[in-house]
């Protein structure tokens, strides 16, 4: 849908550093606005925010507009919504709770068309320009632009990321702190530990690294670390604003 102008994907594999912004706040105002400023991508959450397809759907047709790219977060195991997403013309694929390589390769099996995966084939909806696509082609750049992320987020995860990163069609690990966070046992690693651990196997292995930040200071340093794709937290960045807004109000007005 994007003519000549090269997919998220291609520009992070070739090398380009990218950043963009968690949204889980469905208002296609914001989507707008966060084009306007100049982010590269998108990713809107569906595990963890309250955005329907219809809404989801409407979001990506308003970043398209402005020619950024959008991620879409899906929940564990929903393979309608990957469908869905990718059908609606997300760019890819951000899937949480990938614990094991046999789940990464369900993951890129759910999000690819054959012969790379089984998604439903269609080129009806907004991915394939309702039908005015040659379906061929369809199925060739979909294949070369479909980003899948997988996220770390447990003990037995972190454990297995450097093979989880190696299955094939599985672009970039996304770390998940606060479930892995929530997750892990005193005895296990700590949470630093097993940031470096992941960071460490994905840049032995080659792999895209998504970190999630909440400020300026936070992005510089994932990327002078490593990271290729940074993203915000956005509802971390608007509390903290919100925040500072009030810190001028006189105390005897609370």
């Amino acid at each position: 849908m994007n003519g000549q102008r090269r997919s998220l994907r291609q520009r992070v594999l070739a090398g380009e550093r990218v950043c963009g912004v968690l949204l889980r706040i469905p208002a296609e105002e914001l989507v707008e606005m966060l084009a306007v400023a100049g982010f590269d991508f998108i990713l809107i959450d569906c595990e963890h925010g309250p955005a329907d397809v219809v809404a989801l759907r409407q979001h990506i047709a308003a970043a398209a507009m402005h020619g950024v790219d959008v991620l879409v977060r899906v929940g564990t195991g929903e393979e309608a919504l990957i469908l869905r997403s990718l059908d609606h013309g997300a760019t890819g694929i951000v899937a949480p709770h990938v614990d094991s390589p046999a789940q990464a390769a369900q993951l890129v099996a759910a999000t690819h068309y054959p012969p790379h995966g089984h998604r439903g084939f269609a080129t009806y909806g907004r991915s394939g320009r309702y039908g005015g696509v040659d379906a061929a082609a369809h199925q060739s750049r979909l294949a070369a632009e479909t980003l899948v992320i997988a996220m770390v987020e447990s003990p037995t995860a972190v454990a297995a990321v450097a093979e989880i990163a190696a299955v094939p069609g599985i672009d970039g690990i996304m770390l998940g702190a606060a479930d892995l966070a929530a997750s892990s046992t005193p005895e296990q690693l700590s949470l630093l530990e097993s940031r470096g651990r992941v960071n460490a196997a994905l840049a032995a292995a080659g792999s895209l690294r998504l970190d999630l930040v909440g400020d300026a200071e936070a992005a510089a340093a994932a990327y002078s670390d490593g990271a290729q794709m940074v993203a915000y937290n956005l509802t971390q960045v608007l509390m903290r604003q919100f925040a500072g807004l009030l810190a001028p109000r006189p105390a005897d007005a609370r």
